[in-house]
């Protein structure tokens, strides 16, 4: 339930044997002033250097990345990790970002639904016949070691990417909302299930919130009462070098008070 925000070297204890589920990196390309990995060369690396967690990015915005080449890696790095991969996705919103690799606020949507359906299509059906960039038949093997796919967690907290979600989404990912900002967010997904169709393989849609400021046993408390699945917590910075104590102190803090209330 609860994902550690840095990359661990493999000298370095490795999260899931602290019974912590999912690894979750931010995703951010330019734009970002933060010390950051490229989310999928650390992925990738982490899916080296661990066995049990899960590996999640949160999240890849979709405009910015060409979705036949996506899907490889993304397949790529689920085979690798023996399926353990969960794919957070969004539009983007940093506009500077954006404009870095020519990607106008306007066409966010729009990009990201078609790359979506894409990268879906070349999981599900590996032999696509293109469209107007790739005039030839695109082959994608082998296809995801997950079935039918790695998990999608739509990420944004827009009507439009609240009903993404709904729609298309193994989850939704919150993005540093509190216990009160989350309730008012799943009650609209909630409001959503019946005007936005939602295909019964889906299942029951997953909550993910990336926790804002210090968590404490009262927050994760509060998340679980509303329905959240999966609670994102991390350091205060990104610079590699408070990983180890967070997680020391989260175990001691926070999770050993949880588990003994359960």
């Amino acid at each position: 339930m609860y994902s550690p925000a840095e990359p661990k070297p493999p000298n370095r204890p490795d999260s899931s044997r602290c019974g912590w589920a999912t690894t979750s990196l931010p995703a951010d390309l330019p734009g970002s002033n933060e010390p950051r990995m490229e989310a999928l060369a650390a992925l990738l690396y982490l899916a080296a250097v661990t066995s049990t967690v899960r590996l999640a990015a949160g999240v890849l915005v979709i405009p910015q990345r060409n979705p036949v080449l996506l899907a490889k890696q993304l397949t790529s790095l689920d085979v690798l990790s023996d399926g353990r991969l969960i794919v957070g996705v969004g539009v983007g919103h940093i506009e500077a970002e954006l404009a870095a690799l020519g990607v106008p606020m306007s066409e966010r949507g729009r990009r990201t639904e078609d790359g979506l359906a894409r990268i879906l299509e070349l999981w599900t059906s590996p032999q696509t016949g293109g469209d107007s960039a790739v005039d030839h038949a695109v082959v994608q093997f082998p296809t995801p070691v997950q079935e039918p796919h790695p998990p999608i967690v739509v990420g944004g907290h827009s009507p439009a990417a609240l009903a993404r979600a709904v729609r298309i989404g193994d989850g939704w990912f919150g993005w540093l909302t509190s216990p009160d900002q989350t309730l008012q967010l799943v009650q609209q997904l909630e409001d959503l299930a019946e005007p936005v169709p939602r295909p019964a393989m889906l299942g029951p849609l997953e909550i993910t919130v990336a926790a804002p400021g210090v968590v404490t046993v009262d927050v994760v408390e509060a998340d679980a009462l509303i329905g959240v699945n999966r609670l994102v917590v991390g350091p205060d910075t990104s610079d590699g070098s408070e990983p180890d104590r967070f997680i020391e102190a989260f175990q001691r803090d926070v999770l050993t008070h949880v588990a003994s209330d359960s």
